[in-house]
This record gives structure tokens, C-alpha cells and sequence, in this order.
């Protein structure tokens, strides 16, 4: 059934966009990248390759412009200049946040001791630590969306639209929280002990316990179609065709080789992929503190240079984002692209979290939601205000073009030193490689939950090769576009299902506050 019905919703999501093609503007590869406001830093980084003519490319350009327009048309139809699908993420997150009693504050004190592995014990089933489901989901959510997206949010909506990042992180932390705990709660594990989990299950299972077993199921077919096409588009092609990008652009030796990296990454992607949850976790745990030093620390490095211009650019920044002075866009720009922003970034809401976080071990559905809720204070409040904070002390953005992105980045780290942007380069090369091989374990479960685990072989397949293709093609920005959509999409049934089950997450914080009150818990550390 879950087959027949994931066709049927394909079909339905191609005839959407033929539909909303009659009363839409003609969709171009230029203004559908506007429309989502996604970087696409590949055509102002990358010269023009032969291999952008690919038959493949060419055939399918049409229906895509037609699809992405239509799809565009619908979910992000403006009220009161607001995208309807932002304003429902940013929803989500500040309901959670009253719901739970402002939890993003009274539990982030208690997140940081679990995550030190304080609760922490080996014969908790599962099958990866706190900390590594923490660095899986952060190397998802931490990556060019911090270092292009920050870019294009200060150059289109000014330098305030940064802080209004950070407030949407901020009630993003709550929805964090909410999705990942149901997501423990209604995870499977097998008789060897591998652990399926996600939003496809509470969202199957939870509602069934609402006596709404149907609505369940067709969420979560419609959240894991979503979710497969997000994985293969921003959470894939987009992100090997950056890396190759900058690689190329910031190295000569690298100038003609964009062949050779794309297939090195497709290979080194296959390599973890083939090891599930556990060699991804490992290798994230590794690769993220790595990249955020290395990232933060030239950040910091520019900033110190700066520091003269420190209280003067954070002054500013506030001063923006309740003026909108900076662009003329007014506040309401300023808000929107803010928001917008940082739902591409800190993915709060979408679903994609408690997929890594149900491999966590333990036995409490809570303890994984609190851990999760350090994810948008990390990405957004953090790594993302930073950037921020390097673009508007340098002033690179008065000159800079939105589809810039990761060069205005670069542009602000070389105004300290010339080199500086070869070591944005490794950052972004290690950003989009954790990115990547985050979303493959995304992808693969929903793949698995829609067609079977056994044929997980042909995903896997599918993705690696896709990998390759994003790197050697220009041009690729409506197929981006389209996965972008897809992947913001993923909020709706996701959030329709947090709503309903909103009670099931409270009445579990409650239990567990209770517990961890009277002391109930062991120490191990």
C-alpha cells in the first residue's frame, strides 16, 4: 500500500506544478533560485563545463521549471509578506516553546551534562552515544547554510536579518526538542539491535494511538518521499557541487580536476554510507569539532583584526533589525529574511533530526530531546551569528550579490589574509562532506520505510552517483531548487503531526522532570 500511495503522491506533486504553471510567472533557472532564495553559488564560482548539456539535464529541464514553479506558487504563497511555509516552521517553534514552558531554557543546562555523558550508560539500547547522534544531526544542520546562507540573508535583508536568525533559532530549539523525543519514543529495533526511528514512525504509530491511523500513514508517506528528495538535492548535489566549487576556484592544482574530486567524494561517501548509523557517527564525531575549530577560529582570528569595529557592527546589527535601514527593505524584509534563513539552516521543525537522534542510547525518549535542542543554538546562535559578525565587520556586504553567497563569505576572510580563503575552502569541503553523508542515513530510512530495507543497495547506489553528477555539473540550480522544496516540505506533515501529539511530548517532560527530581536517575559520570 505504502508503495502504490507513494507513486500516486509523486504523480500528484508533477501534476501540482503543471497546474500552477497557467497562472504562475514562466519559471526560469534564475528566478525559481530567487523564489527559494537558496545560494547557488555554482554559477558565479564555476566556469561553463561541457558536461552541463548532459541529455539527462536538458530532457528533464522543462518539467522541473514547471514543477518547481507550481510548488513554489503553493508553499510559499505570502501572507502579510511572510512565506506560508516559513510562517508555519517559525509557528511550530514559538507554540512548542509555550507549550513546553520555555524548555530551549530550563533543560539547556541539563542538555549540556547529557550530552558529557553524565546519564550515560553502555547497556542502554541503541546504538550510538549522545554526543555522536549530537554531532550527526549538527554536521546535517551545520554546513553551507552557515557560511553561503548567512551571506545571502545580510546581503538581501541586511545585517539585522542575523539576529532575527537567532530568535528563530531560539523557539526552533523548542520544535528540536518536541520531534526528537516522539522520535525515541516510537523508534524499532530489531533482534541485532539496529535501530529505526524517525518522524515516518511517530507519525504512523502516534496517530494510530489518536485513532487516526489513515491521516498517520499518509503523512507519513507523503514526509518520507519528501524526505528522499531532500537528501538527494540539498542535502547531496548541492552540497559536492560547493565543494567542488570553492576547491576549484581557491586551488589552482585543482583548477581542470572537477572530475576527479567529485568522484574522490562519491567514493569517500560510499565508504561511510555502507556503514550505517554507527561509521557516520563515528566519522561525524570526529569531522565536526574539526571543522568548527578550524572554521571558528578564522572567524575569530578576522574578528579580533576587527575589534575596534566589534561594538560598533553588533550595535548596528541590532539597530537593523528593527529598522531594515541597512537594504531600504524595511523591517518586515529584514524579519522574513531572517526567518527564512534560518529555517534552511537549523532544519527545526522538518523532521530530519529524529532520525539520527533514535540511534541515541538510552531509554528515555526525553534525555534524546534535550540533547537535540543544542542543535539550532549551535547552527544558528552560534556558527551563524559568527558569520554573520565576520561579514558585517569587513563590510564585504555593501558590494556583494546575494548569489555570492560563499565568495562574500570568502571576500570578508581575505581582508585579513590572502590565504584565508583556501582554509574556508577545507571548511567548506568538511562541512559539506558531514552534511552529506548525515543526509544518506536520512535518506536511506526513508527510503527503507517506503520500499523495503533489503533493497537499500539501489539508494545507495543512486546517491553516490548523484554526488559525482553534482560536482562535475553547472547549472544545477532548479534541480536544487526542486529537492529544496521538497525538503522544506517535509515541515508539513511533520508539524501536523507534532500538534497532534503535542500532549503525548508534555506528559513525557513531565514524567522525566519529575524522575529527574526525586533523584531517580544514576550518575555515571
Amino acid at each position: 500500500m505504502y508503495r502504490i500511495l507513494s507513486l500516486v503522491l509523486l504523480s500528484l506533486i508533477i501534476f501540482m506544478g503543471t497546474a500552477f504553471d497557467v497562472g504562475a510567472e514562466e519559471v526560469t533557472q534564475e528566478n525559481a533560485t530567487q523564489i527559494v532564495e537558496q545560494p547557488v553559488e555554482a554559477e558565479a564560482i564555476k566556469e561553463k563545463r561541457p558536461e552541463e548539456s548532459v541529455a539527462l539535464i536538458r530532457i528533464s529541464k522543462s518539467a522541473l521549471e514547471t514543477v518547481v514553479g507550481g510548488m513554489a506558487t503553493v508553499l510559499f504563497y505570502e501572507i502579510a509578506g511572510f512565506p506560508i511555509l516559513v510562517l508555519w516552521l517559525v509557528a511550530g517553534g514559538l507554540f512548542f516553546t509555550l507549550r513546553l514552558g520555555f524548555i530551549n531554557i530550563t533543560m539547556f543546562r541539563h542538555a549540556i551534562d547529557v550530552v558529557r555523558g553524565k546519564y550515560s550508560s553502555n547497556d542502554d539500547p541503541g546504538e550510538v552515544t549522545h554526543l555522536q547522534a549530537l554531532t550527526a544531526a549538527v554536521s546535517a544542520t551545520v554546513g553551507l547554510g552557515n557560511i553561503a546562507g548567512v551571506a545571502v540573508a545580510v546581503t538581501v535583508g541586511g545585517p539585522g536579518a542575523v539576529i532575527w536568525m537567532m530568535i528563530a533559532g531560539f523557539f526552533g530549539m523548542s520544535a528540536k526538542f518536541a520531534e526528537v523525543t516522539l522520535g525515541l519514543k516510537y523508534r524499532k529495533i530489531d533482534e541485532n539491535g539496529n535501530v529505526s526511528g524517525g518522524a515516518f514512525h511517530y507519525l504512523t504509530e502516534g496517530l494510530a494511538e489518536k485513532n487516526l491511523p489513515m491521516l498517520g500513514k499518509i503523512l507519513a508517506v507523503i514526509f518520507a518521499i519528501f524526505c528522499i528528495g531532500g537528501s538527494l538535492g540539498g542535502g547531496n548535489m548541492f552540497q559536492s557541487n560547493q565543494t567542488v566549487s570553492i576547491m576549484t576556484d581557491s586551488f589552482d592544482t585543482f583548477g581542470n580536476l572537477d572530475w576527479a574530486i567529485s568522484l574522490v567524494l562519491a567514493i569517500s561517501v560510499g565508504f561511510v554510507l555502507i556503514g550505517g548509523i554507527k561509521r557516520i557517527a563515528q566519522v561525524a564525531e570526529k569531522i565536526v569539532p574539526t571543522m568548527a575549530i578550524i572554521y571558528m577560529t578564522a572567524s575569530i582570528i578576522v574578528i579580533i583584526v576587527n575589534s575596534d569595529k566589534i561594538g560598533s557592527a553588533v550595535s548596528f546589527m541590532l539597530q537593523d533589525a528593527l529598522s531594515g535601514i541597512a537594504v531600504g527593505g524595511g523591517i518586515l524584509g529584514v524579519i522574513v529574511n531572517g526567518f527564512k534563513r534560518a529555517a534552511f539552516s537549523n532544519e527545526a521543525g522538518l523532521g530530519s533530526a529524529p532520525i539520527a537522534h533514535s540511534a541515541a542510547k538510552t531509554k528515555e525518549p526525553v534525555r534524546a530531546g534535550v540533547v537535540a535542542l543544542l542543535e539550532p543554538f549551535i547552527d544558528t546562535m552560534v556558527v551563524c551569528f559568527v558569520t554573520g559578525l565576520v561579514i558585517t565587520i569587513t563590510g564585504v556586504y555593501k558590494d556583494g550579490d546575494a548569489g555570492n553567497g560563499v565568495l562574500l563569505t570568502s571576500a570578508a576572510f581575505s581582508t585579513v589574509i590572502d590565504w584565508f580563503p583556501k582554509v574556508l575552502a577545507i571548511a567548506v569541503t568538511l562541512f559539506a562532506f558531514s552534511t552529506m553523508i548525515t543526509w544518506s542515513y536520512y535518506g536511506e530510512r526513508a527510503w527503507g520505510y517506503l520500499f523495503g530495507y533489503k533493497y537499500l543497495s539501489v539508494y545507495h547506489i543512486i546517491f553516490c552517483f548523484v554526488v559525482f553528477l553534482g560536482g562535475v555539473l553547472d547549472n544545477i540550480s532548479l534541480v536544487v531548487d526542486f529537492s529544496d522544496l521538497l525538503l522544506l516540505s517535509m515541515a508539513i506533515p511533520n508539524i501536523i503531526g507534532l500538534y497532534i501529539l503535542s500532549g503525548t511530548v508534555k506528559k513525557e517532560l513531565a514524567d522525566y522532570t519529575k524522575k529527574l527530581k526525586d533523584g531517580k536517575f544514576k550518575i555515571y559520570k
